[in-house]
């Protein structure tokens, strides 16, 4: 599997490139840019058949990710995008553009590796045959119902969302629903939003110090303040207190 990577950080990019590596021998980096207008130097250079993957950040100098992926629309290659949680406006935009899936920072290796085996499966069965129509629209839909998902909980994650009002939401029923988010997303709905949550609560400590623990629990969506700095503490490593010290 051939990928080029693009990102505006040198040490994101070399340890994007070393967790490739060590993820699967077949993987080769075959280019890693600053920025997105070499990247796209690059690919047109090459054939659809020359490069499989191409992973962009958002934000990046001369060209962004988005006027990257854009510019690659119409070529069958597979685009992944990861941004910050605050960039995932931009992250909606890139996937009405033809975005296979994004990832948060920090990059979660399982998640990275799930979705680049998906890849990796799509391209074996596309390499004998055609897919049928019937089989595309369902894999589109699939694709629509797991971006719709993931928009609704980053909208709507300060509510008690239950699953059946999730799955109400994109036509579906809550065991289908359930089971297609963990197969083409590599997590679970709860631990998505949970991450969701956990990024939230991370900017208003440090957006607004002044906040109590309780209501900043209450503004991610966790009625218990007690609950909310357990789960805080046990995904980040230290206490909402702790965090607002180190990053004052």
């Amino acid at each position: 599997m051939k990928v080029i990577v693009a990102d505006d950080e040198p040490m994101i990019r070399a340890g994007l490139e070393k967790i490739l590596s060590k993820m699967d021998s077949n993987i080769v980096v075959i280019g890693s840019y600053s920025n997105g207008f070499d990247a796209l130097t690059h690919i047109n250079r090459l054939e659809d058949h020359e490069l499989d993957v191409l992973i962009t950040d958002i934000k990046m100098p001369k060209m962004d990710g988005l006027k990257l992926i854009e510019a690659v629309n119409d070529r069958s290659f597979a685009k992944l995008i990861f941004s910050g949680f605050s960039e995932f406006e931009y992250a909606r935009k890139a996937i009405r553009c033809g975005v296979c899936d994004y990832l948060l920072k920090p990059i979660d290796k399982q998640q990275l590796a799930e979705v680049l085996q998906r890849i990796k499966g799509a391209v074996r069965r596309l390499e004998p045959e055609v897919l049928e129509e019937t089989e595309v629209q369902e894999m589109n839909q699939g694709h629509h119902a797991i971006h719709s998902i993931k928009s609704l909980l980053l909208e709507q994650y300060d509510r008690n969302l239950e699953l059946e009002y999730i799955a109400e939401q994109v036509g579906m029923s809550a065991h289908y629903v359930s089971r297609l988010f963990k197969q083409m997303s590599g997590s679970t709905i709860t631990d998505h939003l949970i991450v969701i949550r956990i990024e939230k609560a991370k900017q208003f400590l440090t957006d607004h110090p002044h906040m109590k623990n309780y209501e900043i629990a209450q503004s991610v969506g966790y009625n218990d303040p007690v609950y909310f700095q357990k789960l805080f503490k046990k995904i980040t490593g230290c206490t909402p207190k702790e965090y607002k010290k180190l990053h004052r």
